[in-house]
């Protein structure tokens, strides 16, 4: 008797178990009747992964309201595949508590569960819930035939020949998992430290002090950071944030109106970057009325004329000028359709003298000075990425009042409808963001970009941000900052040109963001493996992948036809596995292409009277 077809998910996080939800949902017009085994390899429980597992603190949120969340498809994703619906994060919860679903959970996270609202930012535990339960009944609707054989251990090697069956190696096993096909899902990478940090790492033990590398911050040891000791944080997105709240809530302080009452156990954390603040609050405000109709600058036929250029791309000349006015539409567009009194001409008009402009032109600035009369309506996208630039102050003092009013204003302002071309500007950053997955690695810079204006924390983790400056834990530093080594004091040094001449020094130094997802510095033995074998990797280290299916592709050109992967570390690295609800999803058009794929190949496979060895 043959045996049936293999395939190995590396990877049960989000991805690899949206995979296995879009085959189940293609099975029965591509699989029907067929037998497979998908071995799923994770040394982190099924659904959640390693970042959304449900063993990390329960003080660590989501930066996503629970009515933003759902891992099902709807029919605004494109795929060729069913759509599936099923309820968001919100609506989920809402059929627990009426007993139509049942989850396996401790006391407090059902507590958490049957107190969620929408506009709730659930803990990290809670979503790790609700994707355990996704994974179940995903693997609940492959048909008879299709099997799930999880295995709790790390893939350290992928081996065998373009033309036959892959050899997945694990970790505490000696015998190989032989695959048909092997699809990597693995998420974020660990990274082995660049020179940079390896310098900084043997200067912090020459003089017993302390450095954190790049690192996911539930996963970082944070013990070596005495309580009021200075701390160098180099950071301010989502990792400081994870970072400020285990080392303030977490070693007992409390917030408590507005004041936070410290426990005595907090270092301080001077914090700085190279914007110098925050990430941008997320929007605390629902959208009305008619959305922005994208896209319009940056459509597919605009990156097909990117990709049919001559010459390599350069993002800030060649697809920066598109995005920018992309984003202006979408600001504009709601500006003049939803707040028409703050306006000085018709929405038509205004948008055929800009269209009519040049990029950057005096004619443009005119136009939008004599349309919009009000400074605070108008769209100035440097000022608002860089808000510190050209910024200097006379004293460290006068730098915390500044950041705290800058901060107090980005909260009021994201929270007021009032202000909802903002939002329409959220919706034009996703919509760039779909578009430009065609040109691959996009570079650091526009996924930095999108992150500060699109992902950033919770509002009120800002408020929180706030008490804790007040209180003196934590302390900015500002826009650029560097940071030295002394080898004579034997301290890490940061400065910032934003307060000349000033400068802090401490024993501990801690980088507060994600390793890249480099291949090249992964400490991953799977992916550098992969790397060595031949895998095509771009100037940044993302491995290249078929934008179509994710096939990855080798240096000679072509693509492998057994290995696929899916995830931030790839080309067509999506802006989150899951999504809001009605925003298209690329994450799940990705998982739909690779199932039907899969498939398609598995079933020819499993025509054959022999299987390929």
């Amino acid at each position: 008797m043959t045996p049936a077809p293999t395939l190995v998910v590396v990877g049960a996080g989000p991805r690899g178990t949206g995979l296995i939800e879009r085959i189940a949902a293609n099975a029965a017009e591509l699989y029907a009747g067929r037998p497979l085994d998908i071995h799923l390899v994770d040394p982190h429980p099924a659904g959640g992964g390693r970042i959304w597992r449900h063993d990390q603190s329960p003080l660590l949120w989501m930066n996503s309201m629970a009515q933003d969340v759902t891992v099902f498809t709807d029919d605004t994703v494109r795929q060729e595949g069913p759509v599936r619906p099923g309820p968001a994060l919100d609506a989920w919860a809402e059929e627990v508590r009426a007993g139509r679903i049942t989850v396996d959970a401790e006391p407090a996270v059902l507590a958490e569960i049957h107190a969620l609202t929408g506009q709730d930012f659930p803990t990290r535990r809670l979503q790790s819930t609700y994707l355990r339960w996704f994974y179940e009944q995903s693997a609940a609707a492959l048909p008879a035939g299709i099997t799930v054989h999880e295995h709790p251990t790390r893939a350290l090697r992928v081996t065998g020949p373009r033309d036959g069956r892959q050899r997945v190696w694990l970790e505490g096993r000696t015998e190989p998992l032989v695959a048909d096909l092997v699809v990597l899902a693995v998420g974020h990478l660990d990274a082995e430290p660049d020179d940079e940090q390896a310098e900084l790492s043997a200067f912090a033990l020459r003089h017993e002090l302390v450095h954190l590398p790049p690192d996911f911050t539930a996963d970082t040891d944070l013990d070596a950071l005495r309580p009021g000791e200075p701390v160098i944080v180099r950071g301010f997105g989502l990792a400081f944030v994870d970072l400020m709240v285990l080392l303030t809530e977490g070693r007992g302080g409390r917030h408590e109106d507005g004041v936070y009452h410290p426990s005595g156990r907090e270092p301080v954390l001077y914090v700085g970057s190279r914007r110098g603040v925050p990430y941008r609050s997320k929007i605390g405000y629902g959208w009305q009325g008619e959305r922005p109709p994208l896209p319009h600058h940056l459509g597919a036929e605009h990156v097909k004329e990117l990709l049919a250029a001559p010459g390599p791309l350069d993002f800030r000349r060649d697809v920066w000028p598109l995005v920018a006015r992309e984003l202006a539409h979408a600001h504009y567009h709601r500006l003049f359709t939803a707040h028409p009194e703050r306006t000085a001409i018709g929405w038509e008009e205004f948008r055929q003298n800009y269209e009519a402009a040049e990029p950057d032109s005096a004619e443009l600035a005119g136009l939008v000075l004599r349309s919009v009369p009000d400074p605070a309506d108008r769209l100035d996208l440097d000022a608002l990425d860089r808000p510190l630039k050209g910024v200097t102050l006379p004293d460290g003092e006068a730098l915390q009042e500044a950041l705290r009013d800058h901060i107090t204003a980005d909260l009021a302002r994201r929270h007021d409808g009032a202000h909802s071309a903002d939002l329409a500007v959220f919706f034009g950053l996703l919509s760039a963001y779909v578009q430009l997955m065609a040109l691959g690695d996009t570079g650091d810079g526009w996924q930095g970009f999108f992150s500060y204006l699109a992902s950033g924390p919770p509002g009120p983790r800002l408020e929180q941000l706030l008490a804790l400056s007040r209180a003196g834990v934590v302390r900015f530093v500002g826009a650029d900052m560097t940071v030295e080594t002394d080898e004579e004091r034997g301290v890490f040094r940061a400065a910032s040109p934003t307060v000349p001449g000033a400068h802090t020094e401490a024993r501990a130094l801690v980088e507060a963001r994600l390793p890249a997802p480099s291949l090249r510095h992964t400490s991953s033995p799977l992916l550098r493996g992969l790397y060595e074998d031949g895998a095509a990797v771009t100037v940044n280290g993302l491995l290249r992948v078929s934008p179509l299916d994710g096939g990855i592709e080798d240096r000679d050109g072509t693509t492998h036809p057994r290995r696929f992967a899916l995830g931030p570390f790839t080309t067509a690295r999506a802006s989150g596995a899951f999504t809001r609800p009605r925003t298209g999803g690329p994450a799940f058009s990705q998982n739909d292409a690779t199932a039907r794929t899969a498939l398609t190949f598995l079933r020819a496979l499993s025509e054959r009277p022999v299987l390929a060895n």
